[in-house]
Formats: C-alpha cells, sequence, structure tokens
C-alpha cells in the first residue's frame, strides 16, 4: 500500500462531511496526486451504479467524479438504505445481502470490518492519498464497541482524523470540545485536529473560538470554511437536504412541477436538473400539504418502500390529489418506485419489503408489478420515444414491471430493449430509468411539452464540475491544505 491517507469525521450528521471531502479530492487531484474518496459505512436511499455494476452512496459517486475517476464499489464497501424506522437494506461490496433491523446491524458490524479494510486496501494499491469520511459522528460512544464507520475504522487501519464542526448549527465549540471528552485516550490521541465549516460573516470573528478550542482540546484547528452557497447546486446524500429552504426553486416560475416527498425518497437527485432551470417552480410537497392545483407536472420520485411510500401517499390524500390534477388534464411522471405505484398493483409475495401481500397502486398505469430478490442495477444509454432526445441513466430497482401499457415505451435503451410505459395521449408515464433530466437537449424538449422552454445556456453536467472547481478554490483560500496532507499517514492495515 503506497498510499497515505486522512479521516474526516464530524461532530454530528450533516455537518458537511461529504462536500469538505469532495473538495478537498478535487484539490488535491489538480496537484497531480492520485486521489480516492473512501466511506466504510454509509446510510443513504441516495445511492449511484458504479462502473463494475455495484452500489455506492451518492455522495462518493460525487467524490469520486471530483478525485477525477469512475467510481467502483471499493469507495463505499458498506451501505445500508432504510426500509422502515427500525431496518434497512444492506449492500456490501456494491450488492445487496439481505435486511437488518438496528439491534441486529449492531451485531453484524464486526463481521463487515474485514470487508471494508479489503476495499480500503485495494484503493491505496493505486493511489496517493485516501481521503476518508466518517458517519454520523464519533462522539456517540454508545455505538464505538464494533464500529467500523468512524474511529474503529480509523484505529483498525491506523489513520489520523479531523473533526468538522458546524457552526451554522450553533454550539461548535462546546460540540467539539465535548466530543474531546467524551472519547477515551486512544481515540482522542487519533485527532490531528479540527476545521469549522458553513461560518457566516467574517471568519476572522471566531479567532478567538479557534484558541478556545485549542487550548481545551490541545488539537490543531486547520481553518474556517465560509458558507458555500454553490452547495446546494450539488447532488445531496441525504433526504434531509430536501427540508432546507433552498431545496424550494422559484415562486412565479412558468412551469410548476410538484414532487410529493415520500417518506422513503430515492434518488432524489433525479430533481437536481430541474431544479437549476430558471423556468421551473419546483415544489416539494411534505407530510400534511396538498397537491398544488396549478401544477403542470405530478413527479412521483423513487422509492426505498414502494409499498410503505404507497400507503404514506394515500395518508396524505395525494392520491386524490393527482386524480384531480389528471381530471384536469394535468401529466403524471413516474421514476423507479414512482413509476411502480403509478400501476394497477405491487405484489411482494416473498416479502421483500415487509409482509408478504398485495398493494392495489393508483391505477394510472395498466401496469402490475411483483417484487423480487434479483436487484436490477445497470448503467445505459437510451432514446426518449416521444421526443427523440438521447439520454443517459442508471436503473437501481427490484421488481418486474409488465402490463398493457409497456406496448406504449417512454425509452428505447441502448440495447434495443422497450423501457417503461405509458397511456395512449403520453399524460400519464413511467420508467425504471433515473438521470433523465440531467441530459440538456431531453431536459429542454420536455419542458416544452409543458409549455414552457428550458435554459438554452444551461449545461447540467457541466455546472456540476464548475462547481466543483469552485468549491476547491474556496477550501484552498481558507484552510491550511499543506498541513492536512502533511498530517495524512500511509494506510496501515495488516496484510
Amino acid at each position: 500500500m503506497t498510499a497515505r491517507a486522512l479521516m474526516f469525521q464530524g461532530t454530528g450528521s450533516d455537518v458537511g462531511k461529504s462536500l469538505i471531502v469532495a473538495g478537498l479530492c478535487r484539490l488535491f487531484a489538480r496537484r497531480g496526486l492520485r486521489v480516492r474518496p473512501f466511506k466504510p459505512q454509509n446510510m443513504s436511499n441516495n445511492a449511484a451504479v458504479t462502473a463494475d455494476g455495484g452500489e455506492i452512496g451518492r455522495a462518493q459517486a460525487l467524490q469520486a467524479r471530483a478525485a477525477g475517476i469512475e467510481p467502483v464499489v471499493d469507495l463505499n464497501p458498506v451501505l445500508l438504505k432504510p426500509e422502515t424506522d427500525t431496518g434497512a437494506q444492506v449492500v456490501v461490496h456494491g450488492r445487496r445481502v439481505g435486511h437488518a433491523r438496528a439491534r441486529e446491524f449492531q451485531a453484524l458490524k464486526p463481521r463487515l470490518l474485514s470487508a471494508v479494510l479489503e476495499s480500503a486496501a485495494r484503493l491505496a494499491d493505486g493511489a496517493d492519498l485516501l481521503l476518508v469520511e466518517g458517519a454520523g459522528s464519533p462522539a456517540e460512544i454508545n455505538l464505538r464497541a464494533g464500529d467500523i464507520a468512524n474511529m474503529g475504522f480509523a484505529g483498525a487501519a491506523g489513520v489520523p482524523v479531523v473533526l468538522v464542526g458546524d457552526i451554522d448549527r450553533g454550539g461548535v465549540i462546546a460540540a467539539l470540545v465535548g466530543t474531546h471528552a467524551v472519547l477515551d485516550p486512544a481515540d482522542r490521541a487519533r485527532v490531528a485536529g479540527f476545521l469549522i465549516n458553513r461560518f457566516r460573516g467574517d471568519p476572522s470573528l471566531f479567532d478567538d473560538g479557534l484558541r478556545a478550542i485549542a487550548e481545551r482540546t490541545g488539537w490543531t484547528g486547520f481553518g474556517v470554511v465560509p458558507w458555500f452557497p454553490d452547495a446546494a447546486r450539488l447532488p445531496a446524500e441525504d433526504a434531509v437536504a430536501l427540508e432546507r429552504p433552498a431545496a424550494r426553486n422559484r415562486p412565479g416560475a412558468g412551469i410548476v412541477v410538484a414532487v410529493p416527498r415520500l417518506s422513503r425518497i430515492a434518488n432524489f437527485d433525479d430533481l437536481d436538473p430541474l431544479r437549476a432551470e430558471p423556468a421551473v417552480d419546483l415544489r416539494l410537497v411534505g407530510p400534511g400539504e396538498a397537491l398544488p392545483g396549478d401544477a403542470d407536472l405530478v413527479l412521483l420520485p423513487g422509492s426505498k418502500s414502494t409499498i410503505g411510500d404507497l400507503a404514506f401517499l394515500r395518508a396524505q390524500g395525494w392520491d386524490v390529489d393527482i386524480a384531480g390534477h389528471v381530471r384536469r388534464g394535468g401529466r403524471v411522471l413516474g421514476l423507479c418506485g414512482g413509476y411502480q405505484m403509478l400501476g394497477r398493483s405491487v405484489r411482494d409475495p416473498d416479502g421483500i419489503e415487509g409482509p408478504p401481500g398485495v398493494a392495489a397502486g393508483l391505477g394510472l398505469l395498466v401496469v402490475d408489478t411483483a417484487l423480487t430478490a434479483d436487484k436490477t442495477l445497470s448503467r445505459t444509454g437510451a432514446r426518449h420515444l416521444a421526443t427523440g432526445e438521447a439520454v443517459e441513466g442508471y436503473e437501481i430497482h427490484i421488481g418486474r414491471t409488465d402490463g398493457p401499457d409497456r406496448a406504449r415505451p417512454v425509452l428505447t435503451l441502448a440495447d434495443g430493449r422497450a423501457e417503461g410505459a405509458a397511456t395512449a395521449d403520453g399524460r400519464i408515464a413511467g420508467c425504471y430509468l433515473h438521470g433523465l433530466f440531467a441530459a440538456d437537449g431531453f431536459r429542454r424538449a420536455y419542458l416544452r411539452t409543458l409549455g414552457g422552454d428550458g435554459d438554452p445556456t444551461l449545461r447540467f453536467d457541466a455546472s456540476v464540475d464548475l462547481v466543483l472547481d469552485r468549491l476547491a478554490d474556496h477550501l484552498e483560500l481558507h484552510l491550511d491544505c499543506d498541513a492536512l496532507l502533511a498530517a495524512a499517514r500511509p494506510l496501515a492495515i495488516p496484510r
């Protein structure tokens, strides 16, 4: 193993670790280093399909892009995809291996450490620098036994740690000093220093805060990162991002796209290109809210639990809202789990998502879905039949959908297969392919069917790289990146 490694852990969840690692991946890659991102254990329903045919968390795919490499399963060897409040699908090395409830997973973690270390070792063999992202916080000392996500991995692989604190949520001094207080001496010694994220205003105003943290912990401060507004333009990993005001688009824009925020919403980065369009008012509709009556399109997103989210959708009254929208001549598009919901039924004979059974769909497409143990994971090109536009995307789903409306497919895939289903008038449609709207030509053509126009200057895919470059510039300006690089140590995994 030739790589040095440095791990970024947080004082809590959603403190910006993913963004910091993505920016540093781009920064150090621009310096000519072979950089690899790595997250031992992730929990997210926003997943990406890898070049080697598996799935990883969306954040690691973005970090791979920042580093200039293709995403592979080793970047995120253990992925948990929540299906209920207490259980999750477990994905190891890109493949679904089963379902575990929270307590069951705690018992499973020690056996997963070997898979995590194997992936780290493989990545290190072809890299100069491994930038590791933790999960949650090492201050959750009740989870320390058997840990593979934070200090458990850092200790097993000999990786120094930088703690990330989020000043925007308040209490950052207490968060960092408190973390120091609760860590055991061995874990405390692994911490090389800390950085402050999401500062609003003049960072020099926090100089006294930096000194107070350093005096109470003995840790080095690597800098204060000001708020980076363009972060909202990058794919988010956690659905919590959908609750922020930035997730809502432009009131008064010409095209209204309504998206029910399902309880197990998945792969919601499908929405990002629409959010970037100046002419689109993307309205994420939360629990207890009605779908807007002026919507041009109701977009049913992906879901990690189709049957559970069908029940959730009905509990909000959204099925009634969608029916009214259709009566008024509105359009509905279902993607992946949303596509399954549009059919007549969703059968789960083997209990993949819960107790075996059948759930009635919305009945807007004459198709039926059977959930199966086999999971489809693929990246492919396609052509949208109604507009003739080329798209690129990925499939990541359990289940097969068939029925008469499949005779009117939405797409032709690169291998010639028909994909999706639509009504005779084309107003109701669904397909399994994620990523459609990232294709600029298709997005503009589709928006024209809704009575509006896309921005002809918007190049969505290129805009992501532009933001990553700006993020790298931002971090280089505000962090002591040379000191961070010097803090990295050779990975030490026993062979």
